[in-house]
């Protein structure tokens, strides 16, 4: 794939909403015992592809439902395309759903080390971080206090810290810059754009638009599960704006 990172090709994804219907007073008293259900199919992605460069920082802007989030696990293999062909050169680490696979009963150090055989590291190789992982998720008084007496955010940071541990050819992101406070947000930031500097490759969906200004090298535009267009920022953002500002 020369200077290719990951080349999406005519990727389309649909979802099935199931509903159930009564259709009598008699069926929804006995509706336990026989119900009539149908479903809708959703087309969330339609014929969808593109391309990331090797180094390349791209961002994924659109509205709420537009099927980003969706590309972004299809790109991690949580989702498989209906059709289409999604080819990756080199190791995807996906920021999605941080914390997950966190075990609420056990404490933070127990944790870090079944979060990062997960991510693929050896025991030995994940204990010989935790230390590190520990200090850079600002958790050092709380490293032996079991997860469920955690705020979401502190889980968020520890599971974070965790992640970025592995050294990735390809970082997948959603929103994870607004993890914890301000302090670790800026962290956050520093790290993603450490990744960047070493040329690895970053697909985000963000809202944030200073984000996308700044750092991104291209940017996607996706409505109604399409891609309207994809850019430079600025010309991207400014069709973006005019498109929902008429």
């Amino acid at each position: 794939m020369t200077d290719i990172s990951m080349q999406v090709a005519n990727v389309s994804k649909k979802f099935r909403l199931h509903h159930e219907r009564r259709n009598s007073i008699y069926e929804a008293v006995t509706g336990f015992l026989k119900k009539n259900t149908h479903y809708e199919e959703i087309q969330v992605l339609d014929n969808v592809s593109f391309d990331v460069k090797k180094g390349e920082m791209i961002g994924i802007i659109g509205k709420n439902g537009a099927g980003k989030t969706t590309i972004l696990r299809l790109l991690s293999r949580i989702y498989q395309p209906d059709s289409g062909t999604i080819i990756t050169d080199g190791t995807v680490i996906p920021f999605l759903g941080l914390g997950l696979g966190f075990n609420p009963e056990l404490t933070a150090r127990d944790n870090i080390i079944i979060y990062g055989r997960l991510l693929g590291f050896s025991k030995k190789e994940i204990t010989e971080k935790e230390e590190e992982i520990i200090k850079f998720a600002e958790l050092e008084r709380f490293e032996d206090i079991k997860i469920k007496n955690f705020s979401s955010g502190m889980a968020a940071r520890l599971a974070f810290a965790t992640a970025v541990q592995v050294d990735p050819d390809i970082i997948l992101v959603d929103e994870i810059l607004s993890v914890g406070d301000i302090t670790f947000q800026k962290k956050s930031y520093e790290t993603f754009l450490s990744f960047k500097e070493r040329k690895k490759s970053i697909v985000v969906v963000t809202h944030n638009m200073d984000i996308i200004r700044k750092d991104c090298d291209r940017v996607i535009f996706l409505d109604e599960g399409k891609i309207q267009i994809v850019g430079e920022p600025e010309k991207v953002i400014e069709f973006y704006t005019n498109k929902f500002n008429k």
